[in-house]
């Protein structure tokens, strides 16, 4: 659900948690909302697509214990950028605030955590806009040398940071200059770290060992609940672009396995390698913001995490950074060695 206003108050207390796949960010999450009074805003990538549910971790109606907020937005393939997130969730939060609830944002796209948090701004047109469609039929015309050029001529500052090849980017520029918004501001606002509300941002460690075989078991139980045949029903309604795309891990391997007859165990030897390759380019994503409070939930129950994040909550003292300890999570036998 992403109804209600799109307002932000600064005074409202917002709570991320944030971790790489398989931390247990979504039981913590709902343990933390139990305990405050909150309501889950998913703040995952894949998991605002319909019917991509096993693959994403996606929490069962029926197992859900509050309500869960920015799923099941689009069908897959839609065209569904971090701009239309940000709307939603801001939706979302001011919803679950102006109820007197607590907003819960969870997950570990960080993209869309800074966008729905953080003072970004994003061009008022979708990805199909009118004025995109032409652009990119100019850019088909003129070619990308043409495009940067018009670029530095309208906004000198933007262009000296894309380089001239890159059509997309250049493209995006111009769209957001016809608009009154700069991309070299906004890209100086995304190095710029400001929450436009009273956030906490709290971030799940677990041990890279430990992770690593949480993630191979997750595939696994992913595959017993019946992944193959949730890619065989999504094929068979016509959302193959959608299942094909880069970042859908455990679907886009797995469509060789129904249309070619490729090798189950070699499509799930794949998912594990890129869900492990995934985890490290959340982790590096994450531990860049300075705000993070991390708490080490390695060997750990939902139920303690969630008391340790409580109790960081109530003391207000910071926790261990990221950059304190090994990437993507060294082993406790190797912090306890460095200090």
């Amino acid at each position: 659900m992403c109804s209600g206003s799109d307002r932000v108050e600064p005074t409202w207390r917002v709570i991320a948690v944030l971790g790489p796949t398989a931390s247990g960010k979504t039981t913590v999450a709902e343990e933390l909302a139990l305990r405050l009074g909150g309501e889950i805003v998913s703040a995952d990538s894949m998991q605002v697509y319909r019917g991509m549910d096993i693959g994403t971790a996606k929490p069962p109606p029926s197992e859900r214990r509050i309500p869960y907020h920015c799923i099941d937005l689009a069908d897959p393939g839609e065209p569904f950028s971090a701009a239309l997130y940000q709307r939603a969730a801001r939706e979302a939060i001011a919803d679950i605030a102006g109820r007197g609830r607590v907003p819960i944002v969870a997950g570990g796209t960080g993209m869309y955590v800074r966008a729905a948090l953080d003072d970004w701004s994003f061009p008022r047109g979708e990805q199909t806009s009118p004025a995109r469609t032409e652009l990119e039929r100019l850019a088909d015309e003129v070619g990308a040398q043409v495009m940067h050029d018009r670029l530095r001529t309208i906004d000198p500052e933007s262009a000296a940071l894309i380089h001239p090849n890159n059509t997309r980017r250049t493209i995006r520029a111009l769209e957001m200059a016809a608009e009154g918004v700069s991309y070299a501001a906004q890209a100086s606002g995304f190095s710029r770290r400001r929450s436009v509300y009273d956030t906490v941002f709290v971030g799940l460690h677990v041990d890279r060992e430990v992770l690593y075989r949480r993630i191979e078991d997750r595939v696994d139980a992913m595959i017993a609940a019946g992944l193959l045949g949730e890619v065989e029903a999504l094929l068979a309604a016509g959302y193959r672009s959608g299942l094909t795309a880069t970042q859908a891990i455990g679907y886009k391997e797995l469509v060789p396995v129904l249309e070619e007859d490729a090798p189950l165990p070699e499509a799930v030897a794949a998912i594990k390698q890129a869900t492990r390759r995934y985890a490290k380019r959340q982790l590096t994503w994450l531990r860049a913001d300075p705000r993070i409070r991390w708490v080490d939930v390695t060997g750990t129950s939902a139920e303690d995490g969630t008391r340790a994040i409580l109790d960081l909550l109530e003391s207000d003292t910071p926790a261990a950074r990221l950059g304190d300890l090994d990437d993507p999570g060294g082993s406790a036998a190797e912090r306890k060695g460095a200090t």
